[in-house]
């Protein structure tokens, strides 16, 4: 394993397949906290050998996660470094000299087994009770069984040849762990057609470029011994650093009903957060406490404390459980620490996007939601809540959606009774000159507290719906402030009796 004086090295290297998702972020997350926090270099490096599954439009939707969340990587794509290309795609060369370099030392070898003979390998192995997997048929073949094998016109695929022990290592999350060495048995590294396998690259990759410190997912723990093995080979054969890396695997994330979240779960969906409305600080910071804390139960905190604090000890063993209202609080609490202006610069793409604004909006329209933005950020969870809150101050202006009531809030306020409480506040409305929050809440009350001996829960609730549309909105009479004296009198009067 790496020294204290070794500088740490760590990796975060993806499968360019679909929608990258929560727990591939997650791990992303904690690999650079780890390098920041321990002063070394990030690695982001491209896993697409396999081609059927990757796709351009995979990797650029993964380059642009990461800068959401505000992850720099020290070397890799669009920045290049020292042990590049960083698309195993493009490092053929590299697999290939290492390929020949294992072969020569008889580190591998050629097997020529169909896979039905595999699968009935596997179904005596069960008949038996005894371990599962490839019993090493081919390992010793002589020349004139390889050719034997080759003139019936059989493919081979590569293996590598396993030493015969016991397999230990001091894992940085769940501490010392033991295989025995039946347990695992010769693997693929090289399909029938050529290509190498994810056995191959991703270990030759880790040495070749020198990376110290390995922190995956938990379903990767079962091949550390065959990683640990052919990492192994490669310093005999000179390949690398000459040093082993550090392994660390993190827990899994459960889903509803503590199931693995995958990425056909719709919460794993790291897109459904940015039009949710969701901030890089929020999300962060809740992905950051899938496994981990900082301690003294502190769960608000920013992405440079997070690499201050991080020590992969403090990884939890146990599953992290994905809990969606928590996000949306802690998300919640990071809208109302961003100051106004800030806050208001980064709700106006929401309301572009739903058509509250149009696509350019004036600067009088973003001055108007930069004075109403301290109304709603308190009721606030995610930044595609204000175009329900904010809509009706824009309704009816030039680019925008027209306002509409909500058909479900108008049957609740907005029956005989509703419509005769926004008739009298009407009125009494009507000889008011200040146009004020003061005078406004003032006028209201007397009119329709005092005079009709209303519950302010039915005095204003239908007022509210008559001027906002909506039951739930920011509070009114600063909403009746802000739209003004004229169309808050014309949308009463348009529900008035």
């Amino acid at each position: 394993m790496s020294d204290a004086n070794t500088k740490v090295r760590a990796r975060f290297c993806p499968s360019p397949t679909g929608d990258p998702h929560v727990g591939m972020l997650r791990t992303a997350l904690f690999n650079w906290a780890f390098a920041r926090h321990n002063g070394g270099t990030l690695v982001f490096r491209i896993e697409d050998t396999d081609a059927e599954r990757d796709s351009e439009e995979s990797y650029q939707a993964l380059l642009d996660s990461l800068r959401w969340i505000g992850i720099d990587w020290d070397e890799g794509p669009e920045i290049g470094g020292d042990f590049g290309p960083y698309r195993q795609s493009e490092r053929g060369a590299v697999y290939q000299d290492v390929l020949a370099k294992l072969a020569e030392a008889s580190k591998t070898y050629k097997c020529y087994c169909t896979a039905d003979e595999l699968a009935a390998e596997r179904d005596l192995a069960r008949k038996e009770g005894r371990v599962s997997g490839y019993s090493g048929r081919c390992r010793d073949l002589s020349d004139e069984e390889r050719a034997a094998f080759e003139a019936e016109g059989r493919t081979h695929v590569i293996r590598f040849r396993m030493p015969e022990q016991d397999w230990i290592w001091n894992d940085l999350v769940r501490g010392e762990m033991t295989v025995a060495g039946e347990q695992v048995p010769d693997f693929v590294l090289v399909r029938p057609n050529g290509d190498p396998l994810y056995t191959l690259v991703n270990p030759v990759d880790d040495a070749v470029m020198e990376i110290t410190h390995v922190l995956r997912g938990e379903d990767l723990l079962s091949s550390t011994p065959r990683q640990l093995a052919l990492h192994g080979a490669l310093i005999e054969l000179g390949v690398g650093s000459g040093a082993m890396p550090e392994f660390g695997h993190l827990p899994y994330v459960m889903g509803e009903g503590n199931k693995k979240l995958s990425k056909r779960d719709p919460e794993a969906s790291f897109s459904h957060y940015i039009d949710a409305g969701f901030l890089p600080e929020g999300f962060v910071n809740y992905l950051a406490l899938l496994g981990w804390s900082p301690g003294n139960d502190v769960e608000f905190f920013s992405r440079e404390e997070l690499a201050r604090d991080f020590e992969i000890s403090k990884v939890n063993v146990s599953p992290a459980r994905f809990d969606l209202k928590k996000a949306t609080a802690i998300n919640g609490d990071w809208i109302r620490a961003l100051p106004v202006d800030e806050l208001a610069d980064r709700i106006v793409p929401y309301l572009v996007k739903d058509g509250v604004l149009p696509a350019e909006p004036t600067e009088q329209q973003r001055s108007m939601v930069r004075v109403a933005t301290p109304l709603i950020s308190e009721r606030m969870e995610t930044l595609g809540q204000a175009s329900g809150m904010l809509g009706f101050l824009f309704a009816g202006e030039p680019g925008c959606r027209p306002f509409e009531i909500d058909p479900d809030d108008a049957a609740k306020m907005l029956d005989d009774e509703g419509r005769a409480v926004v008739t009298a506040a009407m009125k009494g409305l009507e000889t008011m000159q200040d146009w004020s929050t003061e005078s406004i809440e003032s006028n209201l009350r007397q009119t329709l507290i005092d005079g009709l001996e209303l519950k302010p829960r039915v005095a204003f609730g239908a007022v509210r719906v008559a001027i906002t549309g909506r039951r739930v909105s920011p509070p009114l009479f600063e909403s009746m402030e802000l739209l003004g004296r004229e169309r808050s009198m014309e949308r009463l009067a348009a529900v008035a009796q």
